[in-house]
């Protein structure tokens, strides 16, 4: 079943919010709308040398934890 937009808004601002706090997360988001970037290097540079298989195995080390 497909999420609805606000539904990934809540979770992401959630996700912020929980690793972030308030300030910072408004910091975060302020940040990212205030300057232009290229999101797919951006993306690329958060996940060095990692590959799909490596980021599925911890993504779902972390869901077996809840």
């Amino acid at each position: 079943m497909e999420r609805t937009d606000s539904a990934v808004k809540h979770d992401g601002m959630m996700a912020l919010l929980s690793r972030l706090g308030k300030v910072d997360a408004e910091r975060f988001i302020s940040l990212i709308i205030r300057e232009p970037f290229d999101y797919t290097e951006w993306q690329k540079s958060l996940f060095n040398d990692e590959t799909v298989y490596s980021l599925s195995k911890k993504a779902m080390k972390t869901v077996n934890k809840k």
